[in-house]
């Protein structure tokens, strides 16, 4: 049986490591990007230029395809909703995505499903800030299009305030860290995902 093309929204160096190991099962793979210089662009045969977070662009592109994923997360989670509603499969759902792409919904996930997080306050802008002096020293997080450390502002104390993002963000309470741990999960279409997350949780948790 012949695997369907895997189309892949974001064409970075994630993108380039996904499809260089799945050439090794003969798996073909489509790739949109911005970037015509993108780290896929030279490995794929079907290769695509065009915006992320364009409506239009994604969704012709994901239009009539089997099976579509992500490499990064900013991306038209409106055009993903409908090509799901069109039969498509896109791993991670889209309402998942919409989770991802806002880090203050992911910390209220956390709390909501009782998994351990940093202290975090929600600022609507820059100003409101200054009412929150007592939980320096931080990190505002822009709450969307952050990553790689972009987004990221690490405040120590009111004289650097002026460094502050003017934007919806969080700040995320300075601890100590003893380690970093990062997690790949995997799973077929018959397991329930909650009980591996909870089962590989559980894992860590024993190890520290």
């Amino acid at each position: 049986m012949k695997f369907p093309k895997i189309a892949i929204l974001g064409g970075g160096q994630l993108g380039r490591m996904m499809i260089q190991e799945g050439m090794n099962y003969n798996l073909e793979f489509a790739v949109l990007d911005p970037d015509p210089q993108a780290p896929c662009s030279k490995i794929v045969d079907e290769f695509v230029v065009g915006s992320l977070k364009d409506f239009d662009t994604v969704y012709q592109f994901g239009k009539g395809r089997e099976m579509l994923t992500i490499e990064i997360e900013h991306i038209n989670i409106e055009a993903l909703e409908k090509l799901e509603a069109e039969g498509v499969k896109i791993i991670p759902s889209p309402k998942i995505l919409r989770t991802i792409q806002n880090k203050r919904w992911q910390k209220e996930f956390y709390q909501q499903h009782k998994i351990p997080t940093c202290p975090f306050v929600v600022c609507t802008n820059k100003a409101d800030l200054t009412s929150k002096l007592d939980f320096l020293p931080a990190f505002q997080k822009l709450e969307k299009d952050g990553y790689d450390g972009k987004g990221v502002q690490y405040l120590k104390d009111e004289n650097d305030l002026s460094l502050a993002f003017d934007a919806p963000s969080i700040l995320e309470q300075s601890v100590e860290i003893e380690k970093e741990i990062s997690i790949i999960i995997a799973r077929n279409q018959q397991e329930k995902l909650p009980y591996i997350l909870l089962w590989k949780w559980n894992l860590i948790q024993c190890s520290i």
